[in-house]
């Protein structure tokens, strides 16, 4: 009776989009705007083509890329429910998105900054534990020891740069920013390589260290003025390369 009685509340779509998509982002608002809840129930597909006015078929298809989104789940016999919980297919569309315009380096160099300053504004509010810190000071160590040693090719230090960052994101405990931090570390990679390739040719691997202790000293001692301040030095390297 409570799905009957949202659709009555429906009116037909007013489209700009094609009809799938038009009943997907319906749906997604009736998310959104709290009608409907993760755990409830959708509307039956009858109802939501009396609602909306389309066909079933495009209600089918919406609820295909939704449940392809882990957006919903059906269950046989029972019906389509809202996800209760946080899946990481919620994130591709968006994130593939991201790889179809990647044409512009600055804007991932923007991206990314915004992601790194707030993991770091997330991560000094966090309660960490004794292992937490063990595990970045490890990532730090790792780092360390790949700068330090003259036969370490490029690719390595950029792992051990990778591990560092995933780290950190791991100390926000928050799954959606640890998957976000990820993806866009992982469509950065070409271009984080050649500027580490730039750092040592340039030898400017004591001031990258640095950089990297200086993250580490802020997560211990929670100071969050130094914070922007740190990551905006950390992408002078990734800039001056592209210079």
């Amino acid at each position: 009776m409570a799905a009957k009685d949202r659709s009555q509340k429906s009116a037909p779509l007013f489209r700009t989009q094609s009809v799938v998509d038009s009943v997907v982002e319906w749906i997604v608002n009736q998310i959104i705007d709290g009608t409907l809840k993760p755990g409830d129930k959708l509307p039956t597909e009858l109802e939501m083509c009396h609602a909306l006015g389309v066909g079933r078929n495009s209600i089918r298809e919406a609820i295909k890329k939704l449940q392809a989104y882990g957006v919903v789940y059906i269950k046989r016999a029972e019906g389509t429910f809202i996800a209760e919980k946080y899946s990481q297919k919620m994130l591709d569309p968006l994130l593939y998105g991201l790889i179809l315009q990647n044409d512009d380096w600055k804007s991932f160099i923007d991206l990314r900054r915004a992601i790194d300053i707030g993991t770091l504004y997330v991560v000094t509010r966090q309660e960490r534990s004794l292992e937490d810190m063990a595990k970045l000071h490890r990532a730090l160590a790792h780092l360390e020891e790949m700068t330090s040693d003259p036969g370490t090719s490029f690719q390595s230090i950029q792992e051990a740069d990778t591990q560092f960052h995933h780290c950190l994101a791991e100390l926000t405990h928050n799954p959606q920013l640890i998957t976000m931090s990820t993806y866009i570390g992982r469509l950065t990679i070409p271009s984080r390589l050649k500027t580490t390739r730039f750092i040592l040719e340039q030898g400017l691997c004591r001031e990258y260290i640095q950089l990297h202790q200086q993250i580490v000293r802020i997560v211990e001692t929670e100071d969050v003025a130094k914070i922007e301040d740190t990551v905006n030095m950390h992408y002078t390297f990734w800039e001056r390369d592209k210079v």
